[in-house]
């Protein structure tokens, strides 16, 4: 009975339980100043407001690329037959 309470008194390195990530490892100061976030708990709503800043970001470099594209200049020309076609300005370094 007695060695049966001491299992009970165990702490959670003895029973086989890790902690995630790397903190229960021997490491040293450098390693954690440079890679914190092996170390810092996960914080969820800045995660979450770090996905929509990095979202809305892409979507405005996307908007800005969709509007330059739409904002080129075009003229009316006209081909060896007669025909009238639309095309884009371009310059020489296209």
């Amino acid at each position: 009975m007695a060695a049966s309470a001491g299992k009970d008194n165990a702490g959670p390195r003895e029973t086989g339980y890790r902690a995630p990530g790397l903190r229960w490892a021997q490491t040293t100061t450098l390693f954690r100043a440079v890679n914190p976030e092996l170390f810092i708990k996960p914080n969820k709503p800045v995660m979450a407001f770090g996905v929509v800043s990095i979202t809305l970001c892409v979507a405005y470099l996307g908007y800005l690329h969709a509007i330059k594209e739409n904002d080129q200049q075009v003229y009316e020309a006209v081909d060896s037959d007669g025909e009238r076609y639309t095309r884009r300005k371009s310059s020489k370094w296209d």
